[in-house]
Order: structure tokens, then sequence, then C-alpha cells
């Protein structure tokens, strides 16, 4: 059995868009590695680890909006089966199907043929220009290159855009979840892992924001450091929404103090979860504002919410300031929120094939959205320090190297297990081999809550302990038994200890969005994720 990188090929053709609503047009060859166009031009470099590095140029008044670079056969063989990932959090949606040839495909994708025993695909490695997808069709496979900022073309001037740079591998033998670890590898040169397993708490889904304060949080921290024992890995604390004006509906800043009356002492609130403890951890939502402030976008927005532009140094030097509060106060884990809405106006489920809601633009056109948002990345991450860093509804590809942490799907709940089973399930299969390769995965909270089978949540738990992913845990004191608290303690410790030792992998994932079979260390597990009625087909909150 063999996974292996490979020489990917140049490009057979680019077609180019340069204004909003046009075709693609035809660029022409200008020798090997090159493609020009009016006003445009695409160089494809390729490097000694047999990747293609992809530059563009276009000095013109018009500037460009997307590169659409064609290679005319399948890295591996035609395909039976093609997965890819998400533009930013999953919803739910991820899964192997057969050729789609205008399904999008964000940053990756893999194709297998179990029959054949053979898997292959190609991907950009992390932190590139362009907000990329593929698609995949019968006769080969085409790399989309969203250059615009926001909605609008990019107008770069004489700079030369390193948009991607794309690597494959191939596989024979051996199964597609080490073909994709391969592949993930391979894009991710770089990552920022946390130094010790990362394990926690988090009230949000019990409490959503509401009628809580210091005295919670405090109890909270006392219980996941009763979980934890005398562990010599310390968890965190996590204090999420609602502790400003507006909580449970992720206002925005300022965030420069605590809700008045209430949490009046951030920093005493944060030396009294160390007390507990547990290590102090702080959500925020950097790119929105509940005042008019500097910064603020006219494109986006509703009453009383002022986005901020990215794009802006102002905006980024408040958010830094902000960061850099938050671990004067005494906080070793900064959760941030929401920037990928903030910016494109919208959420991503289904995965739409581009980024921005129509008419988003931002103040500097220079620059693309994904170096944009690459830079505010890079600023949270240096604002914080030595502090643990998640990135929570931020676009995973481009913010790896800059989190020690992400969200990779979206929100779990309190209050329906369907949603758990539909988004955590989901995101922990199909995004477990970016952990450790991109950053540690978080497939979010645990919930032990009234409202949530306790018999189902906790198998969801038993498998995020063993995989060594992130594991947080959100516990309402009401829930809590002796069975509960068994299975909560065994399973923080297992992950305090790093998890399954071999680690895990789904088996079935061929064939289902929520695999039930599992690979634990030499051991298969098997989990029933239905509830008596079946799966609900709307989702509730």
């Amino acid at each position: 059995m063999t996974v292996f990188t490979i020489d990917v090929p140049l490009p057979d053709s680019v077609h180019v868009v340069t204004g909003a609503g046009e075709a693609p047009r035809f660029a022409s060859s200008a020798g090997a590695g090159r493609w020009t166009a009016p006003g445009v031009e695409v160089t494809a470099h390729r490097e000694p680890d047999g990747g293609v590095r992809l530059t563009v140029g276009a000095p013109g008044p018009h500037g460009l909006s997307t590169v659409a670079l064609r290679w005319r056969r399948h890295p591996g063989g035609r395909p039976a089966l093609v997965l890819g990932d998400a533009w930013e959090r999953s919803y739910g949606e991820l899964q192997w199907r057969g050729i789609q040839p205008d399904r999008p495909l964000p940053w990756y994708w893999l194709g297998t043929d179990p029959a054949a025993g053979t898997t292959a695909g190609l991907g950009v490695r992390t932190r590139a220009g362009a907000l990329c997808c593929w698609t995949v069709d019968e006769d080969g496979t085409t790399l989309w290159l969203d250059v615009r900022s926001g909605g609008l073309p990019v107008l770069p001037g004489d700079r030369e855009l390193h948009a991607a740079t794309v690597v494959g591998v191939a596989a024979d033998g051996t199964s597609a979840y080490a073909a994709l670890g391969a592949l993930c590898a391979a894009m991710s040169p770089d990552p920022l892992l946390p130094e010790e397993p990362v394990v926690g708490c988090n009230n949000w889904y019990y409490a959503y924001g509401r009628d809580f304060g210091p005295d919670a949080v405090l109890r909270d921290a006392a219980t996941i450091a009763e979980y934890a024992g005398d562990h010599p890995v310390r968890p965190f604390c996590v204090v999420d929404d609602g502790w400003t004006e507006g909580g449970g509906t992720a206002p925005g800043g300022p965030w420069d103090a605590g809700l008045p009356g209430l949490f009046d002492d951030m920093a005493g609130l944060a030396a009294g979860i160390a007390a507990q403890g547990a290590r102090p951890g702080l959500w925020f939502r950097p790119l929105l504002s509940r005042i008019e402030t500097a910064g603020m976008r006219t494109d986006v927005g509703a009453p009383g919410r002022f986005p901020l532009d990215p794009s802006l140094p102002s905006t980024l030097a408040g958010v830094a300031a902000d960061v850099a509060r938050f671990r004067a106060w005494g906080f070793e884990l900064v959760k941030h929120d929401f920037s990928t809405y903030d910016v494109f106006g919208r959420f991503h489920p289904g995965t739409p094939p581009e980024m921005p809601e129509p008419g988003v633009r931002m103040a500097d056109r220079s620059r693309t959205s994904a170096e944009v948002l690459v830079a505010l990345y890079r600023t949270i991450a240096e604002a914080a320090g030595d502090a643990l860093v998640i990135g929570c509804n931020t676009v995973g590809h481009l913010a790896a190297g800059l989190v020690q942490v992400q969200r990779t799907g979206d929100d779990t709940s309190g209050r329906h297990w369907e949603r758990t089973r539909r988004m955590g399930v989901n995101t922990l299969a199909f995004r477990l081999a970016q952990h450790d390769r991109f950053y540690a995965v978080d497939a979010d909270c645990v919930p032990c809550t009234p409202a949530t089978e306790w018999a189902l949540n906790r198998r969801f738990l038993d498998l995020v302990a063993r995989s060594g992913t992130a594991l947080f845990v959100s516990v309402d004191p009401a829930a809590r038994t002796p069975q509960a608290d068994a299975d909560l303690t065994a399973a923080v410790r297992l992950a305090l200890d790093g998890g399954q030792p071999g680690g895990i992998e789904p088996l079935d994932w061929l064939d289902t969005t929520a695999p039930r079979r599992w690979r634990a260390g030499d051991q298969e597990l098997r989990y029933d994720w239905s509830q008596p009625w079946g799966a609900w087909p709307t989702l509730p909150l």
C-alpha cells in the first residue's frame, strides 16, 4: 500500500473573467506555463516538490475577477466517487458523491475508485491568495480562482498576485482516508499546533448567552476541573457570548468592558477561573460593532449592527487592541467568531459556488478577499501571543498556520440531538484528516442538557474523546447525574491523554454522511446515531 505526492502537470488551458457577469474568455498560450488575455497574464511555475505555483498579473484599469485553469485528465484516472471540502465551516453536507460536473469543491478534491483500489486528488496550499474551488467532470478538472475584492474585480496595479500553489497525491491499494491525510499534509507545510491536547467547557449550549454571570462561569470551571482531576494538562473554561451588552445575539463590540453590573471585573473573572483549576478562555466577534466607529462598512449590516472593513488598517489595529486586552485580563484562549459572515454577508450552507453575497465591497480593492482574511487572522494570532486561538466561522484553509484550533462544523445543539448528529458527526468524519495537519480540529461541543438524550450525546462524546481532536463539553448543572458525570470524567481524561492510541478512522464514510463504523486503534466500533423516529427532514435550531 502506497500514498505519494505527485508532480502536478501544468494546466492545459486558462480562461479569465475580468468584469462582473462576463463569461470566461480564453487566454492564449504565450509559452510554457504562461497565458495572456487583454490586461491579464497568468503564469504557472513548477516547484521542486512537484507543486505548481500560480501567479496572476492584472495591471489594467478593469482588474480581474476569476481565473479558470483546466486539466484535461484526472491525476489518477476517472474516479467513481469524489469528495471536496467546504468554504468555511461545514453544515452537515460533506460527503462522497458520483461525478457532478457543476458541484463546487472548495480548496481540494479527492477521487476514489473502490473497485480498482485507486485514489488521487488535487488541492491548493493553505493561505492562498484567492478563494479557490474545483469542479470535476468526466473529462478532467478545473480550478476556479476567485481573486475579487469582495464582489468586485481586484485592482492589483503592477503587483504580481500569488493566487495559489497546487499540490496532488495518488494512492494505490490504501484507504481513501489515508490518501486524504496525505493530501492535507501536502497542502499545509507549516501548521500551528497546540502544545497539549485541547479540552474544556463552554456554556453556550445550555445558557445560550442568557441568564448567566460570573458565579455560573466559576461553577463551570470547577466542574471541568473536577472531571480532569489531577491530570497534568489543565482544561479550559470558555466564556462564550453573553458577557457584554446585548449578549446571546452575537452583538458585536466594543469589547473593552463586560456587561455592567454583572461582568464588571473581567480580569477578576479570569483569575477566578484559574483559581478553580481551569484555564480561562473568552469568545468575541471581531468585525461587528454595536456603535458607529471607524472602519464601518455601508454595503452590509442592519440597524444597531455595524460591520467593520478588515481591509482597513484602523480595523486591524482595533482588533489587535481587543485581543491584547483579553490577554492583559488574563485569558489564555481567544475564540474569534463570525468574521466570514461579517465579511461576505452570509453563511455558506450547501456550498454555494462563490463566497460573497452580491454587492459586497471592501475599501481596499488592491487586495483579494483571501489576502484580506489572511491578514486579519495573522493580526489576531500576533496579538494573542502565547494564548491559544480558536477560529469559528473562519475560513479554515486560509487560517491554517494562524490558529491552533479550528471549529470545522456548524453548531451542535443543547436543544435538539439532530443538529449534533448532522453537524458534529459529519464534520468529525470528513475533516478529521485535517487534524494535526492544518490545526487541531474542533467538531464543536458535546452538550449535556435536559433537552437532549444523554444516551446519544455520550456516543458523540466517546468518539470525540477517542479522536484526539479538541473536546469541549457544555454541561447544564440540571443534567448532571452520576452516570453522566462518570461518562464525562472518563472522556475528559482520555481526551487530556491525547485520545485513542493509534487514532480513529471512519470506515463507512463512502456510503453515508454520518459514519457509524469506526476503527479505533485495533478495534472496530459501531455507533447508532438515530433517534426512535429517525432523522428530522428539517433542521431545528
